[in-house]
């Protein structure tokens, strides 16, 4: 073995490869100028170099070619891997897939080689197959400036081509979703952009159905990555993410589908644009929500849900065109839910319940029952606000619109300020028979020395 392998070769301080010295100067002109300059300064016979920093690592280095070209031997490794990849064309379905991913660890260098294009050509060589984005990719093709480029985008239909998981018969369109999530964000980029859709150009559903897939995968890795196995950011998805609004900006989406949407592009660092043109798609469909819909998660520790983002939803609904009555009226009553949901949150803050409460006009609301409920579930959810946060919150209430039985629990409810419920009740006095509305002012009029003797009569 020690004649056969006279040189330890350390790659990145991570593995040893143990070599022949003079096969691989008869064949590698880089390690041959490698092995030169460590003699030199040593001026001693070596056995051992350390090569840092190498692209790819241990990997890389058997997978990579050291200046193996015909000037040093003929038929040398550069040759036959140029005659290997000609043929990449005729590789499997799977084996491009694989490739592609291989070039992974060591991808600035696999691109700027061109064996990352000549992989993805040949990669939507197989997708042209597929009717549902074969007009897509010829499009691409047709408007490319390399003649080249487009040369390599002439698709035949006899070439023998078509993956294993689109046998005849198959009734999927989707078959290469899978297959595709295996690759990193940088190469699915490349393949979105040679296909002409990256960004603002993607108006095809089918790509926009496949990032969204791809981002779920993606959002499911960052989530239960073990530490020190997340190979990528979620800013590395960012990209995809705004090619994926894009598309959904230009094809038709139910509001749930629009939801479902942002929630798989929101933890991506979508940019301010994308973000809005998304909402304002949501903002403007909000009668078709369901509650279920409107319960985002939220994104920090400021609460369990994202209210901003229905506060946001609620003015772009309410400042749209053609807002009918019925509509209005319609997401009154989504939202007086939604209020009666969030109550409960420990962390939601006295002024963002506000805001929803407030977000809709006078008249999106027949009766606010509902926004007395909301505040009564909030008030006992919160026991240690103060008086003037209690009586803020009350503020939104319109007593002309509670029925009589929300007004006469208003007027017994010990969470109420007095004031609040002798004002309530001013306003309700025509639906209270007399006997009821004199022992309700009566009691919010007991001495003011006596209430506050009794804390735990204001608040439970």
């Amino acid at each position: 073995m020690p004649q056969l392998c006279d040189l330890a070769i350390h790659v990145n301080g991570q593995q040893i490869f143990f070599l022949n010295q003079k096969i691989l100067s008869a064949y590698s002109g880089k390690l041959k100028k490698i092995i030169r300059q460590e003699k030199r300064k040593s001026q001693i016979k070596i056995s051992s170099i350390g090569i840092d920093n190498f692209p790819g690592g241990p990997d890389g280095f058997e997978m990579s070619f050291f200046g193996m070209t015909e000037n040093l031997s003929t038929g040398n490794l550069l040759k036959q891997t140029e005659t290997f990849l000609d043929g990449v064309i005729d590789w499997s379905w799977h084996d491009i897939i694989a490739s592609l991913k291989s070039c992974e660890s060591f991808f600035t260098y696999s691109d700027t080689s061109g064996l990352v294009e000549k992989l993805i050509f040949s990669l939507l060589e197989k997708l042209a197959q597929n009717s549902d984005i074969a007009t897509l990719i010829a499009s691409s093709s047709s408007s490319s400036s390399s003649p080249e480029t487009a040369s390599r985008f002439r698709f035949s239909s006899s070439a023998k081509t078509t993956p294993e998981s689109t046998k005849p018969g198959s009734s999927s369109k989707q078959w290469w979703f899978d297959d595709l999530i295996v690759l990193p964000p940088m190469i699915i980029e490349k393949v979105i952009a040679n296909m002409g859709a990256y960004g603002t150009d993607n108006n095809s559903l089918i790509l926009t159905r496949f990032l969204l897939h791809y981002l779920k995968n993606a959002e499911l890795q960052c989530k239960g990555g073990a530490k020190g196995t997340v190979l990528y950011s979620r800013a590395d998805y960012a990209g995809l993410a705004s090619t994926a609004v894009h598309g959904v900006s230009r094809n038709s989406f139910s509001c749930r589908g629009l939801f479902s949407v942002l929630r798989v592009v929101s933890g991506f660092g979508l940019s301010r644009d994308c973000r809005a043109k998304l909402e304002k798609l949501i903002g403007a469909m909000l009668d078709q929500a369901t509650l279920d819909d409107l319960l985002v998660s939220g994104h920090d520790d400021r609460g369990v849900f994202d209210v901003n983002l229905v506060i946001r939803l609620i003015r772009i609904f309410v400042n749209g065109d053609f807002l009918s009555p019925q509509k209005l009226k319609k997401v009154g009553r989504l939202i007086d839910k939604y209020l009666c949901e969030i109550s409960p949150d420990q962390n939601l803050k006295t002024s963002k319940l506000l805001g929803v409460a407030e977000s809709l006009p006078d008249s999106a609301r027949d009766c606010f029952d509902g926004v007395y409920k909301a505040i009564d579930i909030y008030l006992q959810s919160h026991p240690t606000l103060s008086f003037e946060e209690r009586s803020r919150l009350c503020g939104c209430l319109n007593y002309a619109k509670m029925s009589l039985e929300a007004c006469k629990d208003l007027a017994k409810n010990p969470r109420i300020p007095p004031n609040i419920a002798v004002q309530a009740l001013k306003l309700q006095h025509s639906k209270i028979p007399e006997s009821d509305f004199s022992v309700s002012v009566k009691r919010h009029r007991e001495p003011k020395h006596e209430q506050f003797l009794r804390p735990h009569g204001l608040v439970q």
